[in-house]
């Protein structure tokens, strides 16, 4: 037992730092809001699928709230933090009930990654509206945000195919 979760808090690390780099890697500032698009939501969903939960979230959390402090958009961290926590939930609890009820793995896949990427989406509007003050100016970003959960959606299909083709996926499931 004391193992699987020292598995578990290594696991998170991993991803963590995994979603600092592919947060950080690549920024392209957004219009408007003094944000920024990014590939980081391809590892919130792997997170999610992967290792799931409150674990998955804090992974997702940490580490793209680390790379918004670390790249100078500290009025972003809490946001950014609350949202990316979520969307691992969230498709976490969304792909495991439907994967309950027999949906397929596929299926549930893309409707758990859509889910997160909505949650995204308005998470950032309505932070950047209210928490930040830009109002209706926050619109501005929705569709530079749009682009990212579409090339974050794409990517991360992709990279969980790989990842359960190769049987890595069984493999850290078995530890979490």
């Amino acid at each position: 037992m004391e193992n699987k979760k020292m598995t578990r808090i290594v696991l998170t690390a991993l991803f963590a730092a995994l979603a600092f780099v592919a947060t950080y890697i690549i920024k392209v500032p957004t219009v408007g809001t003094n944000g920024y698009v990014n590939i980081g939501d391809t590892i919130v969903l792997l997170c999610a699928w992967m290792i799931g939960g409150v674990y998955g979230g804090l992974a997702a959390g940490v580490g793209s709230a680390l790379s918004d402090l670390i790249a100078g958009y500290g009025m972003y961290v809490p946001g950014t933090f609350v949202i990316k926590f979520l969307m691992a939930v969230v498709t976490y609890f969304v792909f495991n009930v439907m994967k309950k009820v027999n949906v397929n793995k596929v299926i549930g896949y893309v409707i758990s990654g859509i889910l997160a990427e909505l949650i995204m989406v308005l998470g950032y509007f309505l932070y950047e509206s209210i928490v930040l003050g830009y109002g209706l100016g926050a619109a501005l970003s929705i569709g530079s945000n749009f682009v990212q959960a579409g090339t974050c959606l794409v990517l991360g299909y992709a990279l969980i195919g790989a990842l359960e083709g190769a049987r890595v996926t069984t493999l850290i499931r078995k530890y979490v």
